[in-house]
């Protein structure tokens, strides 16, 4: 481990935050890189309007990634976003690429974007149970652009 600039954390402790917060940056960088896909893909009513969407979210969950990155520095540890990694560690399944239209865009980010948000929602709780409050923190703001990202996207599905 490298220096740590966090005080009050014991090294057990920040090993295993730093172990969290790279599996959760797997996840974030995957989702990141799913809203690309889908905003170089999408295609069909209601293209303009998701399209630029797509570019404001997908700077929000990059500054999400950035702050992951920092606490894990901040513990002592390596940030780990080698798209080899991200590929062994994401929760998320590989982003089809046989879908154009934009409700199925939609409908396919909004579902990835609830999952990551489910996950940082976890990691909240067991950040806290191990008495990292500022990873807690860290967490629930990341769960909170997340959710209001998925919001965004979802709010573009077709009404039923």
């Amino acid at each position: 481990m490298r220096e740590r600039y966090a005080s009050g954390i014991s090294d057990e402790t920040a090993k295993k935050m730093i172990d969290l917060l790279n599996a959760n940056l797997a996840n974030v960088i995957d989702l990141t890189l799913d809203g690309k896909q889908c905003h170089w893909n999408l295609q069909g009513t209601g293209f303009i309007g998701v399209h630029q969407l797509l570019d404001e979210t997908s700077d929000r969950i990059l500054e999400v990634s950035d702050t992951i990155a920092e606490r894990i520095v901040i513990l002592g540890g390596q940030p780990n976003g080698l798209a080899s990694r991200v590929v062994k560690e994401s929760i998320l399944d590989d982003y089809p690429t046989d879908i154009t239209e934009v409700d199925q865009h939609v409908s396919e980010l909004t579902s990835r974007y609830k999952k990551v948000a489910e996950t940082l929602r976890e990691a909240i709780a067991t950040a806290g149970d191990a008495g990292d409050e500022d990873t807690a923190d860290l967490f629930t703001e990341a769960s909170r652009i997340v959710d209001k990202d998925a919001w965004f996207i979802g709010a573009n599905a077709p009404k039923k």
